[in-house]
C-alpha cells in the first residue's frame, strides 16, 4: 500500500465517520409491511422429506 493510497482510505474513514447536519435531522420514516396475499393462513407447511431412493 503506497502513502497515497493510505492517506487516502484516512480520508475516506474521516469522511464516512464526519457528523453533518443530515445525521441530526429527525426523520420520520414510515415503515411499510410486506402485503399479505389473499389466501395467506400463516401456517408454515412442514418438511416433506423425499423418500430414499427418490431420483429426480
Amino acid at each position: 500500500m503506497t502513502e497515497y493510497e493510505y492517506n487516502q482510505m484516512l480520508d475516506d474513514i474521516a469522511w464516512a465517520l464526519d457528523e453533518s447536519t443530515q445525521d441530526n435531522q429527525p426523520s420520520a420514516k414510515v415503515i411499510q409491511l410486506p402485503l399479505r396475499a389473499a389466501n395467506d393462513n400463516g401456517l408454515e407447511w412442514p418438511l416433506l422429506p423425499f423418500p430414499d431412493d427418490f431420483i429426480a
